[in-house]
C-alpha cells in the first residue's frame, strides 16, 4: 500500500547506495533509478547529489527522507495490529547469518519456521560475524544470528546455544592421538586461519589473549573464508585449525580429520541479535519466539538479554 517509490527512495537513503538498494528490494540495478527519478520529478527537484561514485542526501532529500520514515514506520505499525487482530502473519523477513551458523545451524531453524508460517517469505542474508552486525545496524536485516560477542548497545543481543570449538589435525598428525592439548601446543604448527571479521577467528585470539598468547604468534599460513575450506587444508596436511564441532560430524564419522578438545574448552555463544529500538512486524515478533523455543530443545543455554 505505500507508494512504492517512496519505498525505493527510503532504501537508497538509508543505504546510501543503489547497487545496495537493489539488492535489498531484489530489485534491477535501473528500476531502482527508474523509481527514484520519477519521484525527483514528482518533486520538481534532485533528491540525491551523485559525485565520485558516490550518492548523499540533498536538502530536499533530507526532508523527504524524514516524512518517508514516519510515514513508512506508521503504515508497518497499522498492518502489524491489523494482523494481531485477524491472526495472519505474513510478510518478508530478512535474517542474516555468520557464515558456520548459516552452513550448519540454520536450515533446519528456517525449513521449521517457514513450515508453521508458509506465508512469510524468508530471505537469508550470509557473511561472517562483522558484516551480519553491520548489516543488523544498517537495518539490511531484520534479525541477526552470529557466532562470536556483541557489544553494541543499541543491539538486542540474546545469546541463543553454546558451541565448543576443537583443534583439528590430520589422522597422521603427531597430536591425533591426543584427547586434550593447550593452546600453547597449538603454535609449533602451521595454522590454517578464518579470515579477519571472522567471529571463529575473534573467539580464538580472545582465548588465546587470556593465556597471555598472540594470535598473530600463532604460525598462519592460510586464511579463508568458509568452514569448508578451513577443513580440506587441514585434511590435506597443510595444518591444524581450530573450528565449531557443529561443522565436524561428516569428517569425523569418515575418519578424515581428528578433533581434539582444548584445555580448557573453548565454548563461544551463537547469539540472535536485532536492532534495539526496532519496531517489530508480526513476522519477526514470531521468528524471535519461535527461535527461542528451538533454543530450548536444543537443550543449550536459553536466550539471555545482555
Amino acid at each position: 500500500m505505500a507508494d512504492r517509490r517512496l519505498q525505493v527512495f527510503y532504501t537508497v537513503a538509508r543505504l546510501l547506495s543503489f547497487t545496495k538498494a537493489a539488492d535489498s528490494l531484489h530489485m534491477t540495478q535501473p528500476a531502482v533509478t527508474f523509481q527514484i527519478r520519477q519521484l525527483e520529478e514528482y518533486f520538481n527537484t534532485r533528491l540525491f547529489d551523485r559525485t565520485h561514485n558516490k550518492i548523499s542526501l540533498t536538502e530536499a532529500g533530507q526532508e523527504v527522507f524524514a516524512y518517508a520514515e514516519r510515514i513508512i514506520g506508521l503504515y508497518n505499525e497499522m498492518d502489524n495490529q491489523v494482523r494481531k487482530l485477524t491472526g495472519d502473519v505474513i510478510g518478508v523477513l530478512v535474517i542474516g547469518a555468520s557464515t558456520t551458523i548459516a552452513e550448519y545451524r540454520i536450515p533446519t531453524l528456517l525449513g521449521d519456521f517457514q513450515q508453521k508460517f508458509p506465508d512469510v517469505k524468508l530471505r537469508l542474508k550470509v557473511s561472517n560475524t562483522v558484516g551480519i552486525v553491520h548489516m543488523v545496524e544498517n537495518n539490511e536485516v531484520d534479525v541477526g544470528i552470529v557466532e562470536a560477542p556483541v557489544n553494541n548497545k543499541n543491539l538486542v543481543v540474546k545469546v541463543c546455544w553454546c558451541d565448543q570449538l576443537m583443534l583439528i589435525c590430520s589422522p597422521d598428525h603427531e597430536l591425533a592421538n591426543q584427547k586434550t592439548a593447550l593452546a600453547e601446543q597449538v603454535q609449533p604448527y602451521p595454522f590454517i586461519a578464518r579470515e579477519e571479521g571472522s567471529g571463529t577467528r575473534e573467539v580464538i585470539s580472545n582465548y588465546f589473549e587470556q593465556r597471555g598468547l598472540d594470535f598473530g604468534d600463532l604460525k598462519t599460513t592460510m586464511e579463508f573464508g568458509s568452514p569448508e575450506s578451513v577443513k580440506s587444508a587441514v585434511e590435506a596436511g597443510l595444518g591444524v585449525s581450530i573450528i565449531s564441532e557443529t561443522t565436524l560430524a561428516k569428517e569425523l564419522k569418515l575418519g578424515t580429520l581428528r578433533a581434539i578438545s582444548l584445555d580448557p574448552p573453548m565454548i563461544r555463544p551463537f547469539s540472535i541479535v536485532y536492532q534495539r529500538q526496532k519496531f517489530r512486524l508480526r513476522a519477526m515478533e514470531e521468528f524471535l519466539e519461535f527461535a527461542e523455543e528451538h533454543c530450548e530443545d536444543l537443550d543449550e543455554t536459553l536466550f539471555q538479554p545482555n
